[in-house]
Order: structure tokens, then sequence, then C-alpha cells
């Protein structure tokens, strides 16, 4: 119940508008908060899953089918069409995904993996999750450049030193 200074006087002289003439208060609804893109190319390490075998040849964020067979995974901050190395932490065994969706939108999951990524990478059914890196290969900005990512830079120092050991 509200409180206001005068309540039972004759409001008619008042500039508040009555309770009649008010709008109705918003409902409180959670507010979740867009994620921003994050196009800086760094490494960033949390939980992958999979999809789920129901979300075969439905459309992704890009317009494409998801094919459980492909490479393609989903990223809440990565832009849409980034290319990046994901490695399983537990197992050490890599692949390349493309960004193709948006998900996953569980706590502490970071990407969506297809299904068969994830088995190339020792993500067993049972357990369904993992500790994972994702390596940014080549990201796409607003103006159509790529950005080179992480995993190229870590590339490229791997071949400055093995040049400067020969």
């Amino acid at each position: 119940m509200a409180c206001s200074v005068g309540a039972g006087a004759d409001e008619s002289n008042s500039t508040a508008p009555s309770a009649a003439q008010r709008p109705a208060a918003p409902m409180h609804e959670p507010v979740v908060a867009k994620p921003t893109l994050d196009r800086s190319g760094d490494k960033r390490r949390g939980k992958a899953s999979f999809y789920a075998k129901m979300f075969s040849g439905r459309k992704m964020a890009d317009g494409t089918p998801m094919q459980p067979q492909s490479n393609n995974a989903a990223s809440k901050t990565l832009p849409l069409g980034t290319t990046a190395k994901v490695t399983n932490l537990e197992t050490g065994q890599s692949a390349v995904v493309t960004i193709r969706d948006r998900g996953p939108y569980i706590q502490g999951r970071i990407v969506d993996l297809s299904p068969s990524t994830a088995k190339q990478i020792g993500i067993d059914h049972k357990k369904g999750v993992a500790r994972v890196e994702v390596a940014p290969i080549l990201v796409p900005l607003p103006d159509g450049h790529l950005k080179l990512g992480a995993a190229l830079a870590d590339a490229r120092r791997v071949d400055d030193r093995v040049a400067s050991n020969d």
C-alpha cells in the first residue's frame, strides 16, 4: 500500500494524477542483459556442451540448419562467422569450429558444439560437458575486415621459435 502526504484530503486541486488516471505499474520481469560481442580475439576458458539431437535441422542464428556432423558451434559473445580452435582441457584434443549460432544459455558455459565436434575433442555423452579453451582464429569485424585471433598469434610464435632454432 502506498503512503502519501495529504491522503484523504480533497485531491481535485492536486497536480498528481489520481490512481485511476495513472498507468499501471510495469510488471517486474527479469532483466536479461544482452552480452556485448567480443571482437578482441582473446582466448577464453569455460565449459562446453553440445547440441541435443532435437536441434538437428533447426535454423541457427545465421540462418543455416544445424547439422550434427558439421563443425558449427554457438557462442553468446563471439561474432557469427568467427572461426575458433576449441581445446578440451581434460584431453588436450582440439577442433576448429565456426560460430553460427547463439547460446549456450546455461551459466558457466561458453560454447555449444555440434555432436560430432564434441566427440572429436573427447566430450562423452554421459558427462555432457567439459572444460575448454576457445581461441579465436579469425574474427569478423563490422566493417567486413577480419581480425586475427589468439590461435593465429600462438601459431606465429611457435613458427618464430622454430625458425630461430634452425
